[in-house]
């Protein structure tokens, strides 16, 4: 349906933007685009990778803007950015990058939609390398860079482009955009506090996964359990009564290990990425490929080398016995299990965690205080800087003191300071051999900089 026809993204530089603009130029379409990390001279060499792949992008002032083309941008973006308001003088048609999403995954014959609070993009993935090293040539659609897919050419694989016919893709509920996606296979990784409340995240959740033609749930997952007696319901977990099944789970210094599970038969399996959510996520995965046809054998296989994705507790390196980790953690159920990941090997850490904004801090703040709160050890530390503003009107009435005086009140060791420079000093000044550093956050891709520049200064 991209076929022909000329897209201009609006933010194009966007986890999930992105590899969208890459799946339909790659399918034949017209693709330009602007971004205002671009205007402000943020991670320049995105940018010029884009436009390496004959992708024309242009400053967010209208300037790009021509007949002919579809705008693609978030819903939530206002109508006084110049491209809008010269999309709009064209009359143009828009899309949100979930509409065209949306229409390429239900064009597909075999859809697998990966939705939930946590793990979306590692199970995305997961599914994308297993179906990919069965020969199935699926075409993923993912927030996050794959790594068994990036190489020196394609450095931000967060798109794997194969048959039009298998589409694999994370799907999101934070804007109800969940509810245009018509799968084949649905999966709901977990459902806990994020975007919106428990009771519309239920509803949601609901109606995507009786739209599918098998439904793979977490077992394990409190706020999941009344999706377990669907009739299109296939189970994942720990618990003994799960379809797929995990037991035995083992952590290691280079990810862990344990037993699957299915259909009477057991599989030693070893994951190279650590913690039990990675085992669950593995599970999920495993789950969603038998309902394509995937045999149970060949999906443990393919995981043995999955590498993971950036920014998914990737280790960027040690120096002088300190080891820097980068990872997306942002809501309470991201950040405890990145927390429990931390727990399982000893070693102090020391964590640096920019809230992904001023409205999520107000929404969630209390959870997100107490996931730390619960999951910081003896000894760990934990650093916040100010929350993530590219500008605009949003409200900075909370803060990150706010949330570091919840932390501090429940006991937990956590230090607000305003910049992310502050808080990376203060790190340095405390890291001694042994000891983990650790950067949490998301919608800022500079955060891997920021850790690659503290690894630099260890040196």
């Amino acid at each position: 349906m991209s076929e022909n026809k000329s897209y201009f993204f609006c933010g194009i530089g966007g986890s999930g933007m992105l590899p969208l603009a890459m799946i339909v130029a790659a399918r034949g379409a017209a693709v330009s685009g602007s971004d205002r990390s671009r205007d402000q001279g943020r991670t320049p060499g995105k940018f010029d990778w884009i436009e390496s792949r004959g992708i024309a992008l242009f400053p967010q002032d209208g300037s790009g803007i021509a007949a002919g083309q579809t705008l693609v941008a978030s819903a939530a973006i206002e109508d006084s950015v110049p491209d809008i308001a010269a999309a709009n003088a064209l009359g143009l048609p828009r899309l949100t990058r979930a509409d065209l999403n949306a229409a390429l995954f239900n064009d597909a014959a075999q859809a697998v939609g990966v939705a939930g609070t946590s793990g979306k993009s590692t199970v995305t993935g997961m599914i994308g390398w297993i179906l990919e090293s069965a020969g199935r040539k699926p075409t993923v659609m993912n927030g996050a860079v794959m790594r068994n897919f990036a190489s020196e050419e394609t450095p931000f694989a967060s798109a794997l482009v194969g048959d039009a016919a298998s589409y694999v893709s994370e799907v999101d509920e934070s804007d109800g955009s969940i509810a245009l996606y018509r799968p084949d296979v649905a999966v709901v990784t977990n459902i806990s506090l994020d975007h919106k409340s428990l009771e519309e995240l239920h509803i949601l959740f609901s109606d995507f996964l009786l739209k599918a033609r098998v439904a793979v749930i977490n077992a394990d997952d409190e706020e999941s359990t009344p999706f377990l007696s669907l009739d299109n319901a296939v189970s994942f977990g720990f618990r003994e009564d799960a379809d797929i099944r995990a037991s035995d789970f083992e952590a290691l210094a280079d990810g862990c290990r344990f037993t699957v599970h299915a259909e009477g038969t057991a599989y030693r399996m070893k994951l190279r990425m650590p913690g039990r959510h990675n085992a669950t996520n593995a599970l999920a995965a495993i789950a969603a490929a038998q309902a394509t046809g995937t045999p149970v054998a060949q999906s443990v296989e393919a995981l043995a080398d999955f590498a993971g994705l950036a920014r998914r507790y990737e280790v960027l390196g040690q120096a002088n016995g300190v080891t820097v980790i980068d990872d997306f953690a942002h809501n309470p159920d991201k950040v405890a299990a990145t927390l429990a990941a931390v727990a399982e090997l000893p070693g102090r850490a020391l964590l640096f965690f920019q809230p992904h904004g001023y409205g999520p801090l107000r929404q969630m703040g209390r959870e997100l205080a107490a996931s730390f709160a619960k999951g910081l050890r003896d000894g760990d530390r934990l650093f916040v800087s100010d929350p993530v503003y590219f500008g605009g009107t949003v409200d900075r009435s909370t803060g990150s003191e706010a949330l570091v005086a919840d932390i501090v009140g429940a006991g937990a060791d956590a230090v607000h300071l305003t910049t992310r420079a502050e808080c990376g000093a203060a790190m340095l000044d405390a890291a001694r051999a042994g000891d983990r550093i650790l950067i949490l956050g998301a919608r800022d891709d500079t955060l891997t900089e920021f850790g690659r520049d503290l690894l630099g200064k260890l040196r």
